[in-house]
């Protein structure tokens, strides 16, 4: 197999996302955590599923990202974000739902303010958001980078379970002659890696499926067993799934920011077609770990 050939029309472009200090922003630029800077309008999210095994109901999102539109826009070399206004993510930190569940739809959101950043305004927490749920506030800095699917969503991509650990070498190999680390370096330290769009960075498998079953009802607490014409569309319609936003587990000076798990990254996905009609309503989110 000539993966050469197969990856090159592969190659997408993400924003990687920089941060180095905790420390106040201007009302209006991309962050990572702290208040958001929403529109008078703005009514909080709330998450009104199942939480952990005994209480339900209103539990208030955590604030995670804010991104300014336009400051991400020069670094969106493949033109798939919106080219103005503000993007945002939430989470519901006390269940930290893990996405394989569909009883979890609400516990992470996307919220998109198409107008003007000048309209925003710096908005307190829910009184009854405890303070442990909370992010301090990081500023980022932009940059853009080529990204290539990691062998478990090239697989995914390709309709195999796996080839194998020879092919996988081989695929490694290929990354490193276009110019990309391998995975199975130990010499390569694993860095955080924030970003829009690209490819997941993953921390145990793909995830299209997944996001596709998931939001079609189907619980992946356990093995899944669909029948074989329904899996087959599910497989082809994984497709149009897009990674939208990876926030990694964050140190700054080695002092732990936030944690996901044991050293684990959410994923918030999107289906292609919503992310060009700017739709962020169906976003799914899946927490991995190690």
């Amino acid at each position: 197999m000539n993966y050469e050939k197969l990856l090159e029309p592969m190659q997408k472009s993400s924003i990687r996302m920089d941060y180095t200090a905790i420390k106040e922003c201007p009302v209006g630029y991309s962050k990572i955590g702290g208040k958001p800077d929403l529109p008078p309008d703005f009514e909080w999210f709330y998450y009104n599923g199942k939480i952990h095994d005994n209480g339900v109901n209103g539990h208030p999102l955590s604030f995670l990202a804010q991104i300014n539109c336009e400051e991400a826009h020069k670094y969106d070399k493949d033109a798939l974000l919106p080219s103005k206004g503000m993007l945002y993510f939430f989470y519901e930190l006390d269940s930290l739902a893990w996405g394989y569940d569909p009883k979890s739809k609400g516990s992470a959101r996307v919220y998109y303010h198409p107008g003007s950043v000048s309209e925003l305004q710096r908005t307190d927490f829910p009184s009854d958001l405890p303070t442990g749920y909370q992010l301090p506030e990081i500023p980022i800095a932009f940059s853009d980078a080529k990204d290539l699917p990691s062998f478990e969503e090239f697989c995914e991509w390709h309709d195999k379970d796996d080839y194998g650990w020879e092919e996988r070498y081989k695929y490694e190999d290929a990354k490193v002659k276009m110019g990309f680390d391998s995975e199975l370096d130990d010499d390569i330290e694993e860095e955080p890696i924030t970003k829009l769009l690209g490819y997941a960075d993953i921390v145990q498998n793909s995830m299209l499926l997944q996001c596709e079953q998931v939001t079609n009802g189907i619980y992946w607490g356990e093995a899944v067993d669909v029948p074989e014409t329904i899996l087959s569309q599910d497989k082809k319609n994984c497709k149009k799934w897009r990674l939208l936003f990876q926030l990694d587990s964050i140190f700054i000076d080695d002092y732990e920011i936030m944690m996901w798990g044991d050293m684990g990254r959410l994923f918030f996905y999107i289906k292609i077609d919503d992310l060009k009609a700017e739709n962020f309503e169906n976003c799914w989110l899946i927490l991995q770990c190690g």
